[in-house]
């Protein structure tokens, strides 16, 4: 029995072709429609994308210059995405004539900048002109590449903020700046290390594509379906095991993977029969699945693709960001965990057995227990001292290493040849993401629009911190309506970040309250592709299964704002001020935790029993008050004049009156 096929139930296979088929189109939209060639031009594509992550991994062990590093990287992204990804679906699976002239374009372009070397570099203030026309061809080059990869809008956006720098001087204050020619724009986008070329293709080129070859040699060694597997065996035989199920394997298989819709479409496929043989509908457990694989971009040890520029912006270690991730991640999981407990009352889900298993949890633990170090040794490396480079290098090394344990998980050639073509090929929308958001990065700091912003959202708030937090996050959310996680991420982080920063927030805080909202692009409409991936499987209407994934994701997301309008809130990310002891850290999760609980049960409208509309809006207030206590004492304060002395007292004091009421109240 392989490791393919062991431990599935039967109703795994229940996805029908036309199901499948939707479930990849979703999954296309966030990577683009990909070629699937036959015969010498997939064998071409394929040692491009093995030479590609071959030439990372050597970087990670070796030298190689910063700027040629980022260069390269660039050069092999813009070849292989107009070799595998087609300018439209209807030409799909085939090389196209254009697509031959954008890789030679994309060649001619990097071998232009690469041998130009540092005297291009050097005269970047006073180009040639033949530096600007290279300078534009990489611009329509990149934006293009990001269009077949993401879709129209994140290159829409970047276009906008290009048209900004040329014509903002035509605007009213306080929006106005000086303008911008192409002589001093593009090669400040094209040629310097603070556009095209910036912090996030650094990330993307020393880092993200590391992590993605580290993610393939886990799937292609077995890792990822062991953690399904492990997971169904060990929650399996009560009520709420299916519900249970769906936490503990997102989390076990999204900590590696770091991919949203990704672990929703492989949970679903396997957990959805379960759930609903157990009584969810189709759109109650569309949303919890969307909601587990949301878990994956927050959870340690890889998170998302944005989890490595927070390390870069802030210039820390990656193990401090990881740091930082642990409390916010067991709330978040806590939450839901929260949520799937009160499912069994709300939904009245019954008992169900461990069908379909053939193992013992204890035997899949035997067979299989060296997946589990996926887990972890990324994390022991890093203590160890490692850089977060060679951290994930070693990782990568030790899953291959152990994945000989057992025959049917063995790193064979065949399989390591997948996992280079794997880790290369799907970097390239997060690479081209990063790239196409140089331009917009660039924009922002040439033309200074993220001071002026900041200035704009603290005059509006009245220079309320409570207030700017809640437009910040607002901000965010509207940009990751219209952009995926890491684009969203980038562009708050250089508009939005500073007016939290200049309000006194640390910035640590303020980029990870950014992160946690930018990661709601991944359950917010039109880009909401983890419920849509989940509402194809289950069957249910997308947009319900979008709310319903709100519903199950609410309560975790008031939680950032603790990190920005709660003094003791950065001890949520273990992040203590000199007056501030480990007692207070243990106090502040403690009133989150209850805080999410109480969210939990009046978003839904369960506790011991059913709520009321009332015992829902008290309980809501109780948690908000544990949570958010500035928002509520702002509120009040606006409407009445009155302020709310003690919030987080007065807040377990309302939840300690309605549990009282619902322990003893009688359900009907």
């Amino acid at each position: 029995m392989t490791n393919q096929d062991h431990h599935l139930p039967p109703e795994a296979a229940e996805l029908d072709d036309r199901t499948a088929a939707e479930v990849e189109a979703l999954i296309e939209q966030e990577e683009g429609v990909q070629n699937r060639y036959r015969g010498a031009l997939a064998i071409f594509v394929t040692l491009i994308a093995i030479a590609m992550s071959s030439f990372h991994l050597y970087a990670a062990i070796d030298i190689v210059p910063t700027m040629y590093m980022r260069y390269i990287h660039v050069g092999f992204v813009l070849v292989l995405t107009f070799l595998l990804f087609p300018a439209s679906r209807r030409f799909r699976d085939r090389l196209m004539p254009w697509d031959i002239v954008l890789v030679g374009a994309a060649l001619w372009v990097m071998h232009y900048i690469i041998t130009g070397g540092d005297e291009l570099t050097d005269r970047y203030v006073f180009p040639e002109p033949m530096d600007i026309w290279v300078g534009w061809a990489l611009i329509i080059l990149t934006l293009e590449a990001t269009r077949r990869t993401t879709g129209p809008i994140m290159p829409g956006i970047s276009i906008a903020f290009l048209l900004y720098a040329f014509f903002g001087n035509h605007l009213p204050a306080p929006w106005t700046h000086q303008g911008y020619d192409a002589e001093r724009l593009i090669p400040h986008l094209t040629i310097t290390l603070d556009g095209i070329f910036g912090t996030a293709v650094d990330v993307s080129s020393s880092l993200i594509i590391l992590f993605t070859i580290f993610g393939a040699v886990l799937q292609v060694t077995g890792a990822g379906k062991f953690f399904v597997d492990f997971s169904f065996a060990l929650m399996g035989g009560k009520a709420s095991s299916a519900g249970r199920t769906v936490v503990l394997s997102s989390f076990l298989l999204g900590g590696p993977s770091g991919s949203g819709v990704a672990t929703t479409v492989t949970l679903g496929s396997v957990a959805w029969p379960m759930m609903k043989r157990v009584g969810y509908s189709p759109h109650d457990a569309g949303g919890l699945l969307a909601a587990g694989g949301l878990g994956a971009i927050i959870s340690p040890p890889v998170l998302g693709a944005a989890a490595f520029l927070i390390a870069e912006f802030l210039k820390i270690s990656y193990l401090q960001v990881i740091e930082m991730a642990i409390i916010p991640t067991v709330l978040y999981y806590a939450g839901l965990l929260f949520m799937v407990e009160l499912d069994q009352r709300a939904l009245g889900v019954k008992e169900t057995e461990k069908e379909g298993f053939s193992e013992s949890t204890g035997a899949l633990f035997r067979k299989y227990w060296f997946h589990l170090t996926s887990l972890v040794s990324i994390v022991a490396f890093l203590l160890m001292g490692y850089s977060a480079t060679l951290s994930v290098v070693y990782a990568t090394g030790v899953a291959a290493l152990l994945s000989y344990l057992r025959r049917e998980c063995a790193m064979t050639p065949r399989k390591a040849i997948a996992a280079l073509e794997g880790g290369a090929v799907q970097v390239l929308n997060v690479a081209a993401t990063c790239a196409c958001a140089g331009i917009i990065v660039g924009v922002v700091t040439l033309t200074g629009l993220g001071l002026k912003f900041s200035e704009i959202a603290i005059r509006y708030a009245g220079g309320s911190l409570a207030l700017t937090a809640v437009y910040t996050g607002l901000i965010v959310w509207v940009i990751g309506l219209a952009v995926p996680v890491t684009a969203s991420y980038i562009i708050s982080a250089v508009i939005a970040a500073p007016a939290l920063i200049k309000l006194g927030v640390p910035d640590f805080a303020a980029h990870m309250f950014i992160f946690y909202y930018a990661v709601l692009s991944e359950v917010s409409p039109p880009t909401a592709l983890s419920p849509f991936a989940a509402a194809a499987i289950t069957g249910a209407g997308p947009y319900r299964t979008t709310l319903m994934a709100w519903k199950y994701t609410l309560p975790a997301f008031v939680l950032p704002f603790m990190f920005v309008t709660d003094p003791l809130g950065v001890g949520l990310l273990l992040q203590r001020t000199p007056e501030m002891t480990w007692g207070d850290v243990a106090w502040i999760t403690t009133l989150a935790t209850l805080g999410l609980g109480l969210l939990a049960a009046a978003a839904q409208g369960m506790g011991f029993r059913r709520m009321a509309g009332w015992e829902r809006w008290i309980t809501a207030l109780a948690g908000t008050l544990l949570v958010f206590p500035s928002a509520v004492d702002g509120l009040l304060d606006a409407v009445s004049g009155l302020s709310v002395p003690a919030p987080h007292w007065a807040g377990i004091a309302l939840g300690v009156v309605m549990i009282a009421l619902q322990k003893l109240r009688p359900a009907r």
